[in-house]
């Protein structure tokens, strides 16, 4: 919108000017000069007539257009050349029916508009696109771009405490999977990676970091969004979706599979074009970046799938369906915090899966008092006969340890993890 309002006012400049200096005449020897090289009859130049200012301002306004919208300043003069290419082939054509169409009031116009699109292009706000585009590349969709283009606030990316949310998928398999050659590896690597880019970048997110190990997405900046963490645990639950289709292709043909966690945590960070001259892009930095990747490993341990935070949790009401998964410990305040693994949006699942869900919750609040029998009978009230269900498993297994008295089994339990 920014570059549409920009373009017709400098079409409407582009079109007044012209159309004054078509009024003193100036065309009057060139328009002779045509009509004889066509064979037609020289009759002085007429008004400016209603239809003529029309198809001039409609070529001032396109090529307005393309001159602050095209980011490279040669494409830009290429445009502007080959329109006035085809005015002139254009009045050629028309004479062969014995019609005279004057180029030369359009031609004018087309370079009036490139002389003040190119000079509007170096202000500010034309040069806003260019600067986002460099910042941001392939990792911001088109319309979240646009939409920074058309934002009334000024760019400012040195340094600003925002609001979003952080999600984190990482591969858990890497020493199986590095079984395969090397190309495979890779090839299978960049199909999960572009899957999963691809998808969370056309819906909203900002892709902040991609490797071989994991993808990092920035939900809520750069560009605003209120609903981040709705956006975060929807964008999660098809991806999961979308990866378990990718993993039928890699079934098929490598026979491997990816064991993929997810983690989604939402926080005030600071967002700012971060690195040097050698290497910089826009990120966000704080403890909820970390505590994000640390939320995959703690799926990995758990056998979960898609883990979340209460606080996260919370601020999309009753969207999603979850279940609670554990309390640790948040790095900076050292405050046990609940962690959920979501399961569906909000009334997705199945009445199996409900029931399965609401004992499995009851078992954990068991555990968590200490109450050994109950947790038992609701977690083994929990299991759906066939499907296998990872997170079950380690609390069943979890309870018996407890009931026996032995110590948590793993040091990286340990690490992460202070059970009640």
């Amino acid at each position: 919108m920014r570059y549409l309002k920009a373009s017709v006012v400098i079409a409407l400049i582009s079109a007044f000017l012209v159309g004054t200096l078509y009024g003193t005449g100036f065309a009057r020897t060139l328009e002779k000069a045509l009509r004889h090289f066509y064979g037609m009859p020289y009759i002085g130049v007429p008004p400016l007539e209603g239809g003529q200012f029309v198809v001039l301002f409609l070529f001032a306004w396109a090529i307005a257009w393309t001159t602050v919208d095209i980011i490279k300043p040669i494409l830009k003069c290429v445009v502007a050349f080959l329109t006035i290419l085809l005015l002139f082939t254009g009045s050629w054509v028309m004479s062969l029916y014995g019609v005279f169409f004057s180029p030369f009031t359009s031609v004018a116009a087309v370079a009036v508009s490139l002389g003040i699109g190119l000079t509007y292009g170096r202000s500010e706000d034309g040069m806003r696109k260019k600067v986002l585009n460099r910042l941001f590349g392939a990792r911001l969709s088109r319309r979240s771009v646009q939409k920074l283009v058309d934002s009334e606030e000024a760019l400012s990316f040195s340094g600003s405490r925002v609001e979003c949310s952080v999600l984190v998928c990482e591969i858990s398999n890497h020493g199986h999977l590095m079984s395969l050659e090397p190309e495979d590896y890779v090839a299978m690597t960049n199909l999960y990676l572009r899957a999963a880019s691809d998808y969370l970048v056309d819906v909203g997110g900002y892709l902040d970091e991609c490797d071989g190990e994991s993808i990092r997405v920035i939900f809520g900046a750069p560009v605003a969004d209120e609903k981040h963490a709705t956006s975060a645990l929807r964008a999660a639950l098809e991806l999961a979706v979308r990866l378990d289709n990718v993993n039928k292709d890699c079934d098929a043909q490598w026979h491997r599979r990816f064991d993929f966690c997810i983690g989604v945590h939402s926080g005030e960070m600071i967002a700012a074009a971060y690195g040097g001259t050698r290497l910089g892009s826009f990120s966000v930095a704080g403890e909820p970046v970390e505590f994000t990747r640390r939320l995959c490993t703690a799926a990995a341990i758990y056998g979960a799938r898609i883990l979340t935070t209460a606080d996260t949790f919370s601020d999309t009401g009753d969207m999603f369906e979850a279940r609670p998964m554990d309390l640790i410990l948040e790095p900076v305040t050292r405050r046990r915090i609940e962690i959920y693994e979501i399961l569906s949006i909000h009334n997705g699942l199945s009445p199996e899966r409900k029931r399965s869900r609401d004992h499995f919750w009851k078992g954990v609040i068991y555990y968590r008092e200490r109450k050994w029998v109950q947790a038992v009978e609701e977690l083994s009230k929990a299991r759906i006969s066939g499907l296998p269900d990872a997170a079950l498993d380690y609390y069943v297994q979890r309870v018996e340890r407890a009931r026996r008295g032995e110590p948590e089994a793993t040091r990286e339990h340990s690490a992460l993890v202070n059970v009640l």
